[in-house]
């Protein structure tokens, strides 16, 4: 198991069913290491993210990437192609029902532990908020 330090360069862009647009861009640092044949990504929130008080851990197998953060606001999400996934959102405000829906996810780190991840996925949240959103997240 290779831990590597690692700045990430993260880019959110959430767009709503009414055209709204959100643009998030964060530098940070993070952890890198590869353990039974998946890379994991962990790194601490900020007040940029809205989720400051929290760590994000995203699991990367091939093209399916699981997405964990814990502290302030405590979710579990998974990104797969073409797939579509259920789960609990746990706010300070309540817990919700969230659905992800993934439309793209590609995945290109090299041995060198560099590259990038660009995800593109719908979200639904308790069946009454929609967003298409897109993530990328560059590993320097």
């Amino acid at each position: 198991m290779l831990l590597k330090n690692v700045m990430l360069k993260i880019k959110g862009r959430q767009t709503s069913t009414e055209g709204e647009e959100n643009v998030i861009e964060l530098i940070t640092e993070g952890k890198l290491y590869n353990k039974n044949g998946s890379y994991y990504l962990v790194y601490d929130e900020t007040e940029i993210s809205g989720m400051e008080g929290s760590t994000t851990t995203l699991k990367i197998q091939g093209h399916k990437i699981s997405m964990k953060r814990f502290g302030n606001n405590t979710s579990s999400l998974i990104f797969e192609k073409g797939q579509r996934h259920i789960t609990e959102y746990m706010t300070a405000y309540g817990d919700m029902t969230l659905e992800v829906v993934t439309d793209k996810v590609d995945v290109n780190i090299s041995e060198t532990g560099k590259g990038n991840i660009d995800l593109s996925y719908r979200l639904n949240l308790s069946e009454n908020i929609e967003s298409n959103n897109h993530l990328t997240i560059d590993i320097m």
